[in-house]
């Protein structure tokens, strides 16, 4: 398969294609060429993603039969928020409209920052536990804003163009050996985790989910939760609900120390699972991939 990937010089696009070139021929569309420094099997383009003419050029060029669209301001609080709603929107509307137009199906990147929970002024307590892809979708700021703006994007181009779109959240991305969520000040502080409920992902869990969500058969949009089956603090989820939000939803039916988010959606339709655990996974010793 071909496949067009943008954001694939980012902390976890680069993760994505080193994932993605063992099976198929890659294209990264990117701000920015890395010359010499790129990974050795991948094509780079140097792209401005908001521009509609430039991605419009560069994708019906390249004719791939799947687009991974990952390129993003990822989280508020980086940028003003108009320009973090601004660059999102904007992007996903070039490379979405553009895959749709050549066929293309499409993987992309949303965020369960849309759910809003994590930026909250004050973060409110879920509607359920595990929390599932149909929960409301309540945020308060503009990156979460700009993350429902994109999968309904998505399903504009699913219902017009024909093909599939899928549309990944998933929550605080560790990386193998790092693990920030491990670190004293989050474990010690029940305060630092609680916007996503002590949630958290493997990058090489989420892009195992990218390429299932690519060579998987299913019609129009989806939106996928993506997080390690764990919570970072290895605890009762119940307890750490109790404990700092004094409660839980009335629909709870989580069970010690799994993640606040269901995954089973991901595992019926696409047959991915996480496997990766801070447990292994925070001090495992493994090779960035080139960008």
């Amino acid at each position: 398969m071909d496949i067009a990937v943008t954001g694939g010089r980012g902390q976890t696009g680069r993760w994505i294609i080193d994932r993605l070139v063992e099976n198929h021929t890659v294209t990264c569309l990117d701000r920015d060429h890395p010359g010499e420094t790129g990974h050795p099997e991948v094509e780079y383009r140097a792209v401005d993603l908001t521009n509609q003419g430039s991605v419009f050029d560069a994708l019906t060029s390249l004719d791939p039969d799947a687009v991974v669209h990952w390129a993003a301001i990822p989280a508020a609080g980086i940028r003003p928020g108009v320009d973090t709603y601004r660059n999102n929107t904007l992007a996903a509307h070039s490379v979405l409209t553009a895959a749709g137009r050549i066929g293309a199906r499409v993987v992309q990147a949303s965020s369960d920052g849309a759910y809003g929970f994590f930026f909250a002024e004050e973060t409110p307590i879920p509607d359920e536990l595990p929390i599932t892809e149909s929960h409301a979708l309540r945020p308060e700021d503009d990156y979460g804003l700009s993350k429902i703006v994109t999968e309904e994007i998505g399903k504009t181009v699913a219902r017009r163009d024909e093909v599939s779109v899928a549309s990944i959240r998933p929550s605080w991305i560790q990386i193998p050996g790092e693990y920030p969520c491990r670190d004293d000040e989050y474990t010690s502080n029940l305060a630092a985790g609680a916007g996503n409920y002590w949630s958290y992902v493997d990058v090489r869990d989420v892009a195992d989910l990218v390429e299932a969500a690519l060579t998987t058969e299913f019609s129009g949009h989806e939106a996928f939760n993506c997080v390690a089956p764990d919570n970072a603090l290895g605890r009762p989820l119940r307890e750490l609900m109790t404990e700092y939000y004094g409660t839980v939803p009335a629909d709870c039916t989580v069970e010690d120390d799994a993640s606040a988010y269901d995954t089973t959606k991901a595992t019926t339709l696409l047959g991915w699972e996480p496997t990766r655990s801070w447990r292994t996974a925070a001090t495992e010793a493994i090779s960035t991939p080139k960008i």
